[in-house]
């Protein structure tokens, strides 16, 4: 764009501007067309037209005459005339910008048949002698009352040029006419290129509010932060500028913002295009609001997007979004070449007749405007009185909301009050609409979000009613009864299952511990150390050089620095960083080595080989030539990226286990074609799919490219896994290996093959179709029958292979292929992302998301569900594996809903569970173990995680649940430990300072602590806070029931206390 924002040219002689002329010309065409077949209608029967450009401005603003511009130039000039006759094109500008236009001066004749004719004007003319030469070309010789000129009576005269141009103008006697109209009419319907930048800006808008405004308002809500709208609106105006933020592929250079963000909660809502965000702080508490608006510019063309987040809705409010949201997918799916612009309008209101007449009154007045270069096409209103027809090419801002609802029951002003807004920006094509800002999610279960606690929920829902004396009621609660009965006898069936694995998992534990037999940790392969490093093997072979200058030699990996007057050789893995910095005129080069003790490799002989050496820890220089010292760093980081993945590539290596020999099949090898592979191989260069062939001792995968080839040996398969597409958008085939092998350069234990059944990538801005669309259910029936054909393939691929597999030489390999079990599946975090978790006959698996997780149930030990109960809405699963020195895996954030079925499920394949209501930190539980093991077995082994034992040790002791306190007293005590055994030691950094807590807070119970806590909040002037706020405060507080007994030896995270 030549200038973002009306002409701002700060800076424009950096850039070089090249006018497209075939865009030129082709735009004039349609120009001069529209205005001859149109002249009456839409231009007023002008017979010139006059547009006039308003100096720059730093205002967000859109201008018909700044619109032509770019239209037509693709780009806008300020203070510029331009002229349009019926057979010339006059220009009138400065200098500067007369040499822009020259070449349209010698092409538009070719092109247009219009002569161009530019007036330049110098800077100390005022250009009075040009207007008046100008104005005489339009007469043309006839009186100036018989001629119509048109131009844009809305917009003001705005400096001197645009001030002196519009005084001539009217005292020339020429009959002005307005032809607003007619531009409109030319910019209503885009080509290609113009709905390819419609696309652009409509999914960076829809990016910007997917992957960076309501991540952040997740944080802020889930931290309880605050943040004010203006706030929010400023740091979302910077991710729209800098598309990389909102993870869009875009030229930062080419996008803008159409509108200052817009975000309004707390109450106070503003549904008009001139809204802004005010200086309030984000609201979000219970029926709470959020609205949001995002327009975003690509190349000067606009696109919008707005939404509303609800934060434990209300049913009014769930149902005037949900019917809202309805409206808005008809008034889109009216958006069809030949409606009249009204249909949208009319399709809203006939959802909200059916579905929610009392919202009517709410309705706002249209359902959206035309969009383009401007923001708002004053002649495509979607209204009810708009019957102007839709076309192909042409595209809309459809802008639907609800303003100034009430929830009657709500006393908070906050809440009380509310508005919703839904946007999108949407393309006209020939089969009918598409919406540009798909990508971010409108459907009621992703906008709405429930932070209430299972207890609130069960407080809100209605008690059942007594039985009364009718029969069929009596009835009904016996069989209510009877049920409650049937499951606290199956909990009952479970519970003794439990125990009795309880015993055999401790008398197994102590076998195992007592034979040493804990599994042993990854080895590590050998450490290149400092002494092995050899720059130059003798001085002759340093380079000669007569500048004593910082120098990188690629070829023996080395560094020479000037020192003393000499050049001095540095190898480059001595180097562990190089930092440059730049003061006045001069540039700083700091270079830190690595030196023995200081964590460089646990295994560096260095110190040993060499006892008595001085090593150099750093060195600094400093150069009057910035350009070389840049030069240098870079070399020197990637000399040392360079050998650094070299050295670590040959380390992985070297600690492969080393395989037999591929034996090839003879015949033709069972085959499955068209396969990718994870991980995938490494290079440049197009990805190219592979084919799978089973021969006689294992598999060989392999692509067109001679270097992409991977073997599998059956001995090396630990699990084999087969996992149909359901619900997901792959068939896959995972091979879980006992030994790591090299993929391209990669070190890998999991290794999988797959193919998409239907296209995971989805066109932007795919418009949504009628159910019986024809087409829509071909491209369904020709999915299904792709995927069908897929997982027939895999399946008979599988079986073949589970043949060769039961031949005598494999039995004792014990290989099959599992299929996960779908059904007793659950959701929850392993790695960083969420994910669907399933198990399988020998596994626990989860092998559609990167990095996969493959968990054999014959190596967990045990399994403690943590943050059981209090209400939560998700607990964590913690798996100890027999192997103690192996780190306890994590899956976070698992669904309580899923909790019964998980536990069922361990129960079903005999492996014990324990619950406890708070997360353990187990790496230290495992030393202590590991340390003395003995002291372990004595202490009852794993039952210490057991809370129900510890639940009734409790109750039988002198002190209540309500009495329990975390205890301060000496480890070392024997006496106390008698005097209190249900208490259990907390071991942590804070522990010395506890031991100095006066003995007056020992003793409190918790209903007392929190009574302090509450004394204290008021004291400091947080008695305003809402009943709410202090609700959901008290059911974060991890550490408000009693933590499990543990041995002392075995320390907890500390609960966080009020």
């Amino acid at each position: 764009m030549a200038d973002v924002r009306n002409g701002d040219s700060k800076g424009s002689g950096a850039k070089k501007y090249n006018i497209d002329l075939d865009t030129f010309g082709k735009r004039v065409k349609l120009l001069y067309g529209s205005w001859k077949d149109f002249k009456q209608e839409h231009w007023g029967g002008a017979d010139a037209l006059a547009i006039v450009t308003p100096p720059p401005s730093e205002d967000l603003r859109y201008l018909k005459s700044s619109a032509l511009h770019t239209w037509l130039l693709g780009y806008e000039f300020p203070e510029t005339i331009m002229v349009f006759l019926q057979e010339q094109i006059h220009v009138l500008c400065s200098q500067k910008k007369a040499t822009l236009l020259e070449e349209l001066q010698e092409s538009s004749k070719k092109k247009t048949g219009l002569d161009v004719i530019v007036h330049a004007k110098s800077r100390n003319d005022d250009g009075k002698e040009l207007m008046q030469s100008i104005l005489r070309q339009i007469a043309g010789g006839k009186n100036p009352s018989s001629v119509t000129v048109g131009w844009l009576s809305k917009e003001a005269p705005e400096g001197a040029l645009m001030e002196r141009w519009s005084e001539l103008l009217s005292d020339s006697a020429f009959n002005l006419v307005d032809v607003s109209s007619g531009l409109s009419e030319v910019f209503a319907v885009k080509d290609e290129t113009e709905i390819q930048n419609i696309r652009k800006a409509g999914f960076l808008s829809a990016s910007v509010l997917k992957n960076y405004v309501v991540p952040k308002l997740e944080v802020v809500i889930d931290e309880e932060k605050t943040i004010t709208h203006a706030e929010l609106m400023d740091d979302t105006e910077k991710a729209v500028i800098d598309p990389s933020k909102a993870k869009v592929k875009l030229k930062a250079d080419n996008v803008d913002i159409c509108y200052p963000p817009v975000f309004q909660s707390g109450g106070v809502f503003d549904l008009k295009p001139s809204a802004i965000s005010n200086e309030d702080p984000l609201y979000y508490d219970a029926y709470g609001v959020i609205v949001c608006a995002i327009g975003a510019r690509y190349n000067s063309y606009c696109a919008n997007v707005a939404r509303s987040y609800l934060i434990d809705a209300d049913a009014l409010q769930s149902k005037a979004y949900k019917v809202l949201h309805k409206a808005h997918e008809a008034a889109i799916n009216a958006l069809k070449p030949g409606n009249p612009a009204s249909a949208a309008y009319k399709a809203a209101t006939s959802v909200f007749e059916k579905e929610g007449p009392e919202f009517i009154p709410h309705l706002t007045k249209t359902t959206g405007t035309g969009i383009g270069i401007e923001f708002r096409e004053s002649g495509l209103s979607l209204n009810s009185k708009n019957d102007r027809i839709i076309k192909v090419g042409m595209a809309f801002n459809v802008n639907l909301g609800l303003h100034n609802l009430q929830i009657q029951s709500s006393q908070n002003p906050k809440t009380r009050n509310f508005s919703l807004l839904l946007a999108d920006t949407i393309v006209i094509k020939e089969k009918g609409p598409e919406n540009a800002t798909s990508s971010c999610s409108k459907s009621f279960d992703d906008i709405a979000y429930s932070f209430k606690d299972e207890e609130e929920e069960e407080q809100e829902k209605p008690k059942p009613k007594a039985p009364s004396g009718n029969g069929a009621d009596g009835q009904h609660f016996k069989t209510a009864l009877r049920s409650d009965n049937q499951e606290m006898t199956k909990e009952e069936v479970r519970r003794q299952h439990q125990a009795e694995l309880a015993r055999q998992k401790n008398e197994e534990t102590a076998r195992r511990l007592a034979s040493g037999g804990l599994g042993q940790g990854d080895g590590q392969g050998v450490v290149r150390t400092t002494g092995d490093l050899v720059a130059y093997r003798n001085v002759d072979d340093i380079p000669f050089s007569k500048e004593l200058m910082i120098q990188v030699d690629q070829k023996n990996e080395s560094v020479l620095l000037p020192l003393y007057g000499l050049m001095v050789p540095f190898h480059i893995a001595t180097v562990k960083s190089v930092i440059s910095q730049q003061d006045g005129g001069h540039s700083y080069i700091r270079i830190i080595f690595n030196v023995p003790g200081a964590g460089y490799s646990p295994t560096d002989l260095a110190s040993q080989k060499f006892a008595d050496a001085v090593y150099l820890k750093e060195v600094s220089f400093r150069s009057s030539d910035v350009r070389h010292t840049n030069q240098v760093v870079q070399l020197i980081k990637t000399l040392r990226r360079q050998v650094v993945l070299r050295e670590s590539e040959k380390a992985e290596r070297a600690t492969l286990v080393t395989q037999e020999k591929l034996q090839l099949m003879k015949a033709r090898p069972i085959r499955l074609s068209d396969l990718w592979i994870r991980p995938a191989f490494g290079g440049k260069g197009r990805k190219l799919s592979g084919m799978l062939e089973a021969h006689v001792n294992g598999f060989r995968y392999s692509t067109m490219k001679a270097d992409e080839r991977v073997d599998i040996m059956y001995r090396n398969i630990k699990h084999a896994f087969f996992q149909p597409a359901e619900k997901e958008m792959i068939t896959l085939l995972h091979f879980h290996l006992h030994n790591y092998i090299m993929v391209g350069n990669k070190k890998t234990k999991d290794v999988q093959f797959f193919v998409e059944v239907m296209d995971v990538v989805q066109t932007l801005g795919g418009g949504r179709r009628s159910t019986y669309d024809p087409d829509e259910i071909e491209e369904e029936q020709q999915e299904r029958d792709r995927k069908n054909k897929i997982n027939s393939e895999f399946n008979t691929f599988v079986k073949r292979v589970s043949e060769l597999w039961e031949q005598p030489q494999f039995k004792d390999l014990d290989l099959e292929f599992d299929v996960p079990f779908r059904e007793l599946g659950f959701h929850g975090v392993p790695h960083k992302a969420s994910a669907f978790i399933v198990p399988t006959v020998n596994c626990l698996v989860e092998l559609i998301e990167q990095p996969f997780l493959v968990i054999t149930l014959n190596d967990i030990e045990i399994v403690n569900l943590e943050r059981v109960g209090l209400g939560q809405k998700a607990f964590d699963m913690a798996i100890v594996f027999k192997d103690f020195k192996r780190d306890v895996l994590r899956i976070d954030a698992i669904p309580s809903t899923s909790l019964d079925g998980i536990k069922e499920w361990m129960n079903s394949m005999n492996i014990k569970y324990y619950e406890s209501r708070m997360n353990l930190n187990w790496r230290p539980i495992l030393k202590t173990i590991l340390d003395d093991p003995e002291k372990f077995i004595e202490d009852g082994g794993w039952e210490f995680l057991n809370m129900e034992v510890s639940d009734s040790d409790t109750e039988n002791s002198e002190e209540s649940d309500e009495g329990y306190q975390p205890s301060d007293l000496d480890v070392a005590s024997e006496s106390e430990e008698e005097d209190s055994d249900d208490e259990s030691v907390v071991e942590s950094e804070e522990d010395e300072e506890e031991e100095e807590d006066s003995e007056e807070e020992e003793g409190k119970t918790w209903d007392e602590l929190e009574a302090e806590a509450r004394k204290e909040d008021k004291e400091k002037g947080a008695e305003s806070d809402s009943e709410e706020d202090r609700r959901r405060r008290k059911a974060k507080a991890t550490g408000k029931v009693r933590m499990p007994e543990v041995s002392r030896k075995l320390p907890l995270k500390k609960p966080k206390l009020r």
